[in-house]
């Protein structure tokens, strides 16, 4: 199955330009309803805002959608779309809420608003691998837990839960077609004394560090 990049978390981020509240909300969605739901339930809360901008990009279907909400065109939804699509980031609904303060920003500063906040959601979302993933575990000496925790990194893996008993536990997602040189890479460095071991295998959503 194809990799993609979805949101990690829910988010919600605030800042303020020449008095104007600018809120952003990021939702990881999967269907089309799922977002218009998300929309609405914005459009509700903040009932009293002068505009609650918005965006969604789909996966399944190729669904993109985009609103102003009253804003000039091409000032809010596309550019908040924009910032999506150039993190390669699908299956998201964005809301931006704008509350007036009564300076207007112009069409310059509005693009430059709406496109801050719908970043500054994405990052305190952070993004997400969906894809197939070996679920591994190595039991290793405490020495050799550093050298291990680089070996994984270096693997473009994602270290779980450390867990401490006589013998440390490193339990790791892999991308599966880096299994078997981190295999081999693990008994390399121990000179055979340890092993990692493969649990499993899974398609799922795991975070990764910003691209």
């Amino acid at each position: 199955m194809a990799e993609y990049y979805v949101p990690a978390r829910d988010s919600e981020t605030e800042f303020t330009e020449k008095r104007s509240r600018f809120i952003g909300h990021v939702w990881r969605v999967e269907q089309e309803e799922e977002a218009r739901e998300k929309i609405a339930q914005m459009k509700a809360k903040h009932y009293d805002a002068r505009h609650n901008c918005w965006c969604y990009l789909i996966r399944e279907g190729g669904i993109i959608r985009y609103s102003d909400d009253g804003e000039p065109q091409g000032t809010a939804g596309q550019p908040m779309l924009e910032v999506f699509r150039r993190a390669g980031v699908e299956n998201v609904c964005c809301v931006v809420t704008r509350y007036f303060g009564g300076i207007l920003l112009g069409t310059g500063g509005l693009l430059r608003a709406y496109t801050r906040s719908a970043k500054d959601a994405l990052d305190a979302a952070g993004i997400a691998q969906v894809r197939q993933w070996a679920q591994t575990v190595v039991e290793c000496p405490y020495p050799l837990l550093e050298r291990v925790k680089l070996e994984i990194a270096a693997a473009q893996g994602i270290l779980g839960e450390v867990s401490y008993g006589a013998q440390v536990r490193l339990p790791a997602l892999l991308p599966v077609e880096h299994w078997p040189a981190y295999a081999a890479r693990i008994t390399e460095l121990t000179a055979g004394k340890i092993a990692a071991e493969k649990l499993g295998e899974t398609f799922q959503a795991a975070p990764v560090e910003a691209r």
